[in-house]
C-alpha cells in the first residue's frame, strides 16, 4: 500500500504501533550502516535510500527526474518489506550468493523475491546480515555498477533492434528464380523455326 506521506516522519506516524516499531528497528540498522553517498527520502510511497540527484544528476534511467534507488523499506498490506536493489542487480551474482549464505547461517527463514525481503515481525530478520548488506555497498561503486548494467541492456537492445531490422530487410528481398525455371523459359531463338 503506497503512502501519500511527504516525509519519513509522516510515513512512520501513519503506521500502526507494532509495524512502526518494526520499520523503525530496520531503519535504524540501515541508517547506521548506510554509506554517506546515499540519502534517505520518500519515494514510490515508501521510505527510500537513494543516490541523490546532486551526486548523480542522470538519476534513475526509468525516470530521470527521480534519484537512483538503492533500497526501500515499506509497510505493505499483508507484510512489511525491505527492497535491496543489489540482490536483483548483482551482475555476477556474488552479492546475492553472499547474502543468501549469510541469511541461511543466521537460522532465520527467508521470504524473498528478486529484490524484496518480506517479513511480518522484526524478530524474523537477522538484522546483522541486513546491516552488513547495506554496509558492503558504497554509493560510488553502486553508480558504476548501475551504469554497467544499463550500458549492457542498451547494447543488447541495440543488437536485437539491428537483428530485427536485418531480418525484415532480408524478408522483403525477392528471391532469385531457381536455375531450372530459368532454363525452361523460352528465349528469342528457342522454339522458333529456322
Amino acid at each position: 500500500m503506497q503512502s501519500k506521506a511527504q516525509t519519513v516522519e509522516q510515513y512512520l506516524a501513519e503506521l500502526p504501533e507494532d509495524r512502526r516499531a518494526a520499520i523503525e528497528a530496520v531503519r535504524k540498522v540501515i541508517l547506521k550502516n548506510l554509506d554517506k553517498g546515499f540519502e534517505e527520502c520518500i519515494g514510490y510511497g515508501m521510505i527510500g535510500y537513494v543516490v541523490p540527484k546532486s551526486k548523480y544528476p542522470p538519476g534513475y534511467h526509468c525516470d530521470p527526474t527521480k534519484p537512483l534507488p538503492f533500497a526501500n523499506l515499506a509497510s505493505q498490506k499483508g507484510h512489511m518489506a525491505l527492497y535491496l536493489m543489489t540482490l536483483y542487480t548483482s551482475e555476477d551474482g556474488s552479492f546475492r550468493k553472499w547474502f543468501m549464505e549469510a541469511w541461511a547461517k543466521s537460522g532465520s527463514k527467508l521470504d524473498a523475491g528478486k529484490s524484496c525481503i518480506r517479513f511480518k515481525k522484526v524478530e524474523e530478520l537477522p538484522l546483522g546480515v541486513i546491516g552488513e548488506a547495506i554496509k558492503r555497498v558504497k554509493a560510488t561503486e553502486y553508480i558504476r555498477h548501475f551504469e554497467a548494467i544499463v550500458a549492457k541492456a542498451d547494447a543488447e537492445k541495440a543488437a536485437a533492434k539491428a537483428a530485427k531490422k536485418a531480418a525484415a530487410k532480408s524478408a522483403t528481398k525477392v528471391p532469385a528464380k531457381p536455375a531450372a525455371k530459368r532454363a525452361a523459359k523460352p528465349t528469342a531463338t528457342n522454339g522458333k523455326k529456322r
